[in-house]
């Protein structure tokens, strides 16, 4: 009984001291657990908005655009071609002799390249490629000029970031395999998109190589995809533009779904704009415009290298050579 007795006086104290240690070990692996989560606060904490998930993070690039899950268009070789018009160059207005240094550049990296001038603009010229194939063709554009009306405007994203996508979208859809009876690519890049110096109307001044490449090539063009605003460093979202059309925009974001960057493109539509889009859609071609307007640098100096991103060029750049691929099987 005294054996007895003496084990059962120690025991109380034991067990405590074992459920003590359990509870420190539960505790201290639940803690490593939030760790590694990074301490995510509970909702009503955070005003019931969740913690972004580590998924999330893993397919973010720098920059806030996602990273496609698919590697075809070079979003480096890109964005030097972008950083090079806007080192190289500086601000480039329409007519400009760094609008026409740029021009003979670019015209050698596109396709059997050539210039198309513009009728009643002496000095102006639309640089233009094609892969050739059956018509009517698609057309991909963007336009090269920079503003006339803002000294020093060297348009990083208006302007540089278009045109570098349109190049390296050439070059790689050039080597893309192609069938029987390709669809004709073409790649135009308009001359004079932005008005001149004592304009009081942009349409009538502005769009100077969109409308003379309609006046010229209507019959022969199927459907056009423009690129305008779309490599901004931060918050690069892409709402359709309320003049593009809709079942085009609709295959857009499929394309932009499939590689994995669907979230630059939300069903949200944003008021209509005149671009070099505008006198396609008046001809009854159906068109659509990349550009994402809510952007902070607009139509000034601070549309530089500071304000665009390689990462924002790259996923662009994916989902529209993605839309240019389905559909030049067709």
């Amino acid at each position: 009984m005294d054996d007895d007795g003496s084990a059962g006086a120690g025991s109380g104290p034991l067990k405590v001291l074992g459920g003590v240690l359990v509870l420190q070990l539960l505790l201290g692996g639940a803690l490593l657990v939030w760790a590694a989560q990074g301490f995510p606060l509970p909702d009503f904490l955070r005003g019931g908005r969740s913690a972004p998930t580590v998924a999330t993070a893993a397919t973010t690039a720098p920059g806030g655009a996602p990273r496609a899950r698919v590697d075809r268009f070079d979003g480096t070789r890109a964005f030097a071609l972008l950083r090079a018009q806007v080192e190289d160059y500086g601000p480039r207005p329409a007519g400009s002799a760094a609008s026409r240094r740029l021009a003979t550049r670019l015209r050698a990296q596109l396709p059997s390249g050539r210039f198309e001038s513009i009728p009643g603009h002496p000095g102006l010229r639309n640089v233009v490629g094609v892969l050739p194939g059956r018509r009517p063709a698609i057309v991909l554009g963007a336009h090269y000029d920079t503003e006339a009306t803002v000294p020093g405007h060297v348009g990083a994203n208006d302007g540089a970031a278009g045109t570098a996508a349109v190049v390296e979208l050439a070059r790689v859809l050039r080597a893309l395999p192609r069938s029987a009876r390709p669809r004709e690519i073409r790649f135009v890049l308009f001359d004079g998109e932005e008005e001149p110096k004592g304009s009081t109307d942009f349409y009538r001044d502005g769009l100077r190589g969109s409308r003379a490449y309609v006046d010229r090539h209507a019959d022969e063009v199927r459907e056009l995809v423009l690129l305008d605003y779309i490599a901004e460093r931060e918050g690069l979202r892409f709402p359709r533009e309320a003049g593009s059309d809709a079942r085009l925009w609709a295959q857009l974001r499929a394309a932009a779904k499939a590689v994995g960057v669907g979230a630059i493109f939300p069903r949200a539509t944003s008021g209509q704009i005149l671009d070099d889009h505008t006198p396609f859609t008046e001809a009854g071609i159906p068109a659509i415009d990349l550009i994402d307007f809510d952007y902070p640098q607009r139509d000034s100096v601070d549309d530089n290298l500071d304000a665009v991103s390689e990462a924002s060029l790259d996923a662009t750049g994916e989902a529209v050579y993605e839309l240019i691929r389905s559909r030049a099987a067709r």
